[in-house]
């Protein structure tokens, strides 16, 4: 299961728009706009479903369920360190979708 709060999380991890999403998930637009303005876990066919969610693992995208390991609990995203094989790095119709910047934190 995953959440409209989860799928906004991993777009921004990856940087990409809802367009984006959609040509990476091979879904509709108006499908991922459907999805994001859900209230709570998102309700839709089981096939858009596991395209989503293939699409976000082959992106990097790891998803916490609750009860999952995790420091505090609750529902979560984060970016796998090391992907194999990202989608993000095929070419869509429209351009070439990057994968993110990974951020360093300097310690002092």
């Amino acid at each position: 299961m995953i959440t409209a709060n989860q799928l906004r999380a991993a777009r921004a991890l990856l940087s990409i728009d809802q367009r984006q999403m959609a040509e990476l998930a091979d879904l509709s637009v108006p499908t991922i706009q459907r999805m994001e303005a859900s209230d709570g876990v998102i309700r839709a066919n089981v096939d858009s479903l596991m395209k989503l969610v293939s699409a976000l693992e082959s992106a990097g995208i790891e998803l916490i369920n609750p009860g999952a390991a995790s420091a505090t609990g609750g529902r979560g995203v984060r970016l796998r360190e090391h992907v194999t094989n990202p989608k993000t790095n095929l070419k869509t119709k429209s351009k070439t979708i990057r994968q993110p910047k990974r951020v360093l934190e300097r310690v002092r």
